[in-house]
Order: structure tokens, then sequence, then C-alpha cells
């Protein structure tokens, strides 16, 4: 079994299509739910857009688990990276 060093996100165009993410990375669980809005019926308004960002501690699923944390992020490059960077915090966290 292969061992990750830091938490996989999905690209942007991922989120775009309005696709849903939920991880793991030790302990830690998240869900990523984007909230597309749309500039045509084919074009996504990425500055109107965002991912939401929720997260707890444990072996179970979301709907078994109380939301220890829940952010909303630009849905961008750069929201990305944030995203990133607040899973890990609270990774680190679970880890002391």
């Amino acid at each position: 079994m292969e061992e990750y060093e830091q938490i996989f996100l999905p690209t942007l165009h991922y989120f775009e299509n309005n696709n849903r993410f939920s991880g793991s990375f030790g302990l830690l669980r998240f869900m990523l739910t984007p909230q597309v809005a749309m500039k045509s019926p084919k074009e996504v308004d990425l500055e109107a857009s965002t991912i939401l960002g929720q997260l707890w501690h444990g072996l179970y699923c979301i709907e078994k688990s109380e939301i220890e944390a829940e952010q909303t992020f630009p849905m961008s490059a750069q929201g990305l990276a944030d995203i990133r960077t607040w899973l890990e915090a609270h990774q680190e966290v679970a880890e002391r």
C-alpha cells in the first residue's frame, strides 16, 4: 500500500463540474462541496463560485460524525492551496 506524504486534492476542473470530494489523511476526514455559479449554461463563473470545506476526526463517515470545522474558500488555484493549508493545520493539531 502506498503512503502519501501530503493530502490529495483533485484539480480545480473537478470542482468546476460540481463534483463533491471526500478524503482522509490519518484520522482527519473531510468533505469539499462546490457551490458553482454559472455565467451562462456552459460557462462557470469562477469569481462567484466557492468550495465549502468541512472536517472531522475519527473513523466514521460525515453522516455519523460531528463536524469540527467548516470554512468556505474561493474556487481558484489559491483557494485550493488555502484548503490544503487549512486541512494540514487541522491534521497537525490532531497529531499532538
